[in-house]
């Protein structure tokens, strides 16, 4: 059953008479009297009393102009539905990413949320290696990870140059230092990450290719409790700049400089290459390149 035969029924029905709804419709009217034809044969009911002078509808006709009407009126929501996609009216983002990624999105969601407040904002925490699988799959349209995914399905864009910080409490020993070779890092008590991760894998190889012992006895699930940690100086730890930023200006921490280890860390924005983006993800994908200036560059935020 076409919409487009339930169109001509409904014109009939309002019109009753074949001619005045071929006339309405701009058909022939045995174009449309055949239309009619074959819905009845289709539904296998009478649904026009033709032999009364104007065109009166039977039992069964009548039911199916209510449907008919219902039908229509589907397609009206319908239509409205993908103008308000369209127009960023409606619709949905869903996006991927780990408990330190997700603060690179902060501000990009603030200003994504101010342009179009009818869009609904899902940020999944998900383990990184397993976020470029997801957007293969179907089940996130956008990702932000820390590495760059080694996958033709997969397109990415550099949105964030961030790098690896050597911080420890403002109470610390070296906290008067700006800079501390790897050497005079051997008794430290290190707060590790327990999620792998190819940052961690870097500090693990350079501390081994150089002779000193990594003490890692401390590991937590999450970055904020490994930050609270270093806080109350039960330890050090490497971290992503951006996750202690505003720990380092209140000198609640203190950033040192380690030589051996200058490791820079790419969060990289990714999308499925081979499938397009809804309105709602295009539309955040344009804003988060828009306002790095380039794909490479750091938000103007990061200072």
């Amino acid at each position: 059953m076409e919409l487009s035969t339930l169109r001509v029924f409904m014109t009939v029905a309002a019109e009753r008479s074949f001619s005045r709804a071929a006339d309405k419709l701009g058909r022939t009217q045995p174009a449309v009297s055949l239309a009619l034809q074959r819905l009845e044969s289709e539904l296998g009911e009478k649904l026009l009393d033709r032999s009364a002078r104007d065109v009166v509808l039977t039992d069964a006709g009548r039911t199916v102009l209510e449907y008919a009407r219902r039908f229509q009126n589907l397609e009206l929501e319908l239509q409205d539905s993908i103008v308000e996609l369209r127009d960023h009216a409606a619709g949905r983002l869903v996006v991927g990413a780990n408990e330190s990624t997700t603060l690179y999105l902060l501000s990009h969601l603030q200003r994504y949320r101010m342009l179009y407040p009818g869009i609904k904002v899902q940020v999944r925490r998900s383990l990184s290696s397993r976020i470029p699988g997801d957007i293969v799959d179907g089940n996130l349209e956008l990702g932000v990870i820390s590495y760059e995914p080694r996958d033709e399905r997969i397109r990415s864009n550099v949105i964030y140059t961030d790098s690896l910080t050597f911080v420890v409490s403002s109470r610390h020993r070296l906290a008067g230092r700006t800079e501390v070779p790897l050497a005079e890092l051997s008794e430290e008590t290190f707060i590790a990450h327990n999620v792998l991760s190819p940052y961690r894998e870097i500090v693990l190889r350079v501390f081994h290719e150089n002779g000193v012992r990594l003490n890692m006895n401390i590991e937590m699930p999450t970055v904020e409790t490994i930050r609270w940690m270093v806080e109350q100086d039960l330890g050090v730890a490497f971290l992503p700049r951006m996750c202690v930023e505003q720990e380092i200006v209140e000198n609640r921490l203190v950033a040192i400089r380690v030589p051996e280890i200058a490791v820079e860390r790419k969060i990289h924005l990714i999308q499925p290459s081979k499938r397009a983006l809804s309105y709602a993800g295009d539309a955040f994908l344009k804003l988060v390149i828009g306002e790095t200036g380039q794909p490479s560059g750091r938000p103007a935020a990061a200072g």
